[in-house]
């Protein structure tokens, strides 16, 4: 039985920095791997790796990868949400025409927002509501951040990061699942240590 979590989804990446910026160049550890890249949330340059995360509408996490921080994120988006349907939501890194076609021609729906040089004329309401709806990602972007250390990087190759990210990704589903099981609002982990 499929709801409508399954057809709504969400996408976006953060970033994973390796070390402090000041000490990139004399890093050994990821220098195959790891590269320079700009984050514009917290409008700093980082090196390290980029984790990009997919998340139904309720929050749960349906698709993650990471790459090198140098790579776009429009590149690995089609790889991360390659089994998805209906409608994914983006924020404005993700606007290029060929991204929009590739989604297309695989039945997703691809929306952003645009940017102020560019015309929209969808229903400035609809652009809205998806906007809000969107937020759950920052949400489960900072969870994994807060609660889980997802941004800090412990492990000395890529075997060892990408099981310790795995982990924490299903740590992050274990706990929205049991907040589901419990009745709970399924992103308020904090209710489960009231418990």
């Amino acid at each position: 039985m499929q709801t409508q979590e399954d057809n709504i989804h969400f996408i976006d990446g953060f970033p994973i920095p390796v070390c402090k910026y000041a000490r990139a160049y004399r890093h050994k550890t990821f220098k195959a791997d790891a590269s320079f890249s700009y984050c514009a949330a917290k409008q700093e340059r980082y090196y390290g790796f980029a984790g990009h995360l997919l998340i139904n509408l309720s929050g749960m996490i349906k698709g993650f990868t990471f790459a090198s921080a140098s790579v776009d994120e429009r590149d690995v988006a089609p790889e991360v949400a390659d089994n998805i349907h209906g409608l994914l939501g983006a924020d404005k890194g993700y606007i290029r025409p060929e991204l929009t076609q590739h989604f297309a021609s695989k039945g997703v729906d691809l929306q952003t927002p645009l940017r102020r040089n560019m015309t929209d004329n969808r229903p400035k309401s609809d652009v809205n509501r998806l906007m809000r709806c969107r937020r759950n990602i920052e949400t489960v972007i900072g969870q994994l951040s807060d609660y889980f250390n997802v941004q800090k990087v412990r492990a000395r190759d890529l075997w060892h990061l990408s099981h310790r990210l795995t982990r924490k990704i299903l740590a992050h589903n274990f706990c929205f699942l049991l907040n589901k099981q419990l009745g709970n609002p399924p992103l308020q982990f904090e209710l489960l240590i009231k418990c």
